[in-house]
């Protein structure tokens, strides 16, 4: 039996593979400009294919970007919540991961819980996606990685800044710089750094990931400037991080300070007046919205590795 292909962290996949889904979401995109948004690409690759959704946490552009991901690959897509399916009553993981592996031939899950996307991995006989956990955010990152490359032209040797709370984001670019070759330097308040094994993890690959309380320092020179809201949903305590978090907001300062060839970056979405100003997310260096339809780029190729396809 063929291993199953899980994408729960970029790991899952390693640096070859990420790369391959890269330069195939490039190709796609390309080849489709200008289409409808809802015509099926010309190959339908994933003609008859069936991906299961399941949202433990709100969402916009995962749940938009999958389901058209698998209408454009040529398959459908099913969505479920704890509020409509036996999740939300007690069912097991597990089983719910056995019932939907007979219904599905991949499922997705955005949950606050990264151990209930391993045991649905565990149970699970189809590939498992990590659509969002509170560790990482892997399919954000290939979006971000996505849209360095078509801005920059090359992703190995960048340099990116994260500005703010050492969140499931900033862990996935650690990861992301460890597989793809870049470097990353994080600017936070002490107590908010990325996860200790993530980091760990990258400085074994040879890229160590710099945490710095100057967000300045690390804007220097910086390739991407990018952040993520300084509360998540689900935490309670906001006030507290604003304060905290006020002295690593992304303003166009600090876009100066980066140069005028930096981007900014955010997966949104964005608490304007908070952790960026509406000047430089609605200005020339903002690549925020590239990023957001880029989610749909990437999670096609993403689903065609998962699936033996790519």
């Amino acid at each position: 039996m063929t291993e199953l292909r899980h994408f729960l962290s970029l790991s899952d996949a390693g640096g070859e593979a990420i790369a391959a889904i890269l330069n195939d979401a490039q190709d796609r995109k390309a080849a489709r400009a200008g289409w409808p948004k809802g015509r099926a690409d010309a190959d339908r690759p994933l003609d008859g294919y069936v991906l299961a959704m399941i949202f433990e946490k709100n969402s916009t552009r995962t749940r938009v970007s999958f389901d058209l991901a698998m209408r454009q690959l040529g398959g459908s897509a099913i969505i479920l919540d704890t509020a409509s399916s036996q999740l939300g009553r007690g069912e097991s993981v597990g089983d719910t991961a056995r019932v939907l592996s007979r219904f599905s031939d991949a499922i997705m899950i955005r949950t606050n819980d990264h151990s209930k996307a391993e045991e649905l991995a565990a149970a699970a006989s189809v590939p498992v996606i990590n659509g969002l956990t509170d560790l990482s955010h892997p399919c954000q990152i290939l979006a971000d990685m996505l849209t360095l490359i078509e801005r920059k032209g090359k992703l190995a040797g960048s340099k990116w800044a994260w500005f703010g709370d050492g969140n499931n984001v900033c862990n996935s670019l650690v990861e992301a710089a460890s597989l793809m070759f870049f470097d990353v330097t994080v600017a936070c308040p002490e107590g908010f750094e990325p996860d200790m094994d993530m980091l760990k993890a990258a400085a074994a690959r040879g890229r160590s990931v710099p945490i710095v309380r100057d967000a300045a320092v690390a804007a220097a020179g910086a390739d991407v400037i990018a952040t993520d809201t300084w509360t998540s949903m689900g935490q309670s305590d906001s006030d507290n991080r604003a304060k905290v978090m006020a002295p690593y907001a992304v303003n166009e300062a600090m876009m100066a300070r980066a140069g005028e060839d930096a981007l900014f970056m955010h997966c949104l979405p964005a608490h304007r007046g908070e952790e960026v100003t509406d000047a430089v997310i609605d200005g020339p260096q903002s690549a925020a919205w590239d990023e957001a339809e880029n989610r749909l780029h990437a999670q096609k190729s993403l689903l065609l590795w998962c699936l033996g396809k790519l």
